[in-house]
């Protein structure tokens, strides 16, 4: 054996076992922080449903809007609610939790296009629910009810949902198209 070869074999054991000590200790302070900031905006009930309908396109897509519109609902009933305290930091606590409904709703159409799946019935209801979706955070934007303070904790989420929705609705309007065009050829060649 080579001098060298065995000190370096004592060097990287140590550290593997200072690594397998330090790890745990990292991971057990930084999950609860991540917990803390990464929470699941469907309820369990919601997440049964989903998983439910799994195998069901259309089913599936149209919990996903129910969901997002559930939580436009909570969000302006919340703002229209005399007693509420903190308004701002609930609307964007609510704002986070309709972004993250509507985003999975995307990534769901992405998965059952990439699947060659006939969505085209939900896509007509997702693009009626984005128009809808469109008009009420347009709305909130707008509202003349807001001071500057409370406006400050959720106007730059206010703005991504915007953004969000606008370039959702495009591309559900697209994609019907290219679903539309996709299952032409795939009847013309049947």
């Amino acid at each position: 054996m080579k001098p060298g070869v065995h000190r370096h074999w004592r060097w990287r054991t140590a550290l593997g076992l200072a690594l397998l000590l330090v790890f745990p200790l990292c991971s057990s302070f930084f999950t609860p922080l991540w917990a803390q900031r990464r929470r699941d905006p469907l309820n369990p009930l919601e997440v049964d449903q989903l998983r439910d309908a799994m195998l069901d396109p259309d089913e599936r897509l149209k919990l996903y809007v129910k969901f997002s519109r559930d939580r436009m609902t909570k969000l302006e009933q919340m703002r229209s609610d005399p007693k509420t305290t903190e308004r701002g930091r609930q609307t964007h606590d609510m704002l986070e939790d309709f972004l993250a409904v509507y985003d999975e709703l995307n990534d769901n159409i992405d998965m059952y296009v990439g699947r060659k799946d006939d969505i085209r019935k939900p896509l007509k209801v997702i693009i009626e629910a984005d128009t809808e979706f469109q008009s009420k955070l347009r709305a909130l934007k707008n509202s003349a009810n807001t001071n500057a303070a409370e406006a400050s904790q959720y106007e730059f989420l206010l703005t991504d949902a915007l953004d969000t929705v606008d370039s959702g609705a495009d591309d559900h309007r697209k994609t019907v198209a290219d679903v539309e065009q996709y299952m032409k050829k795939k009847k013309k060649s049947n």
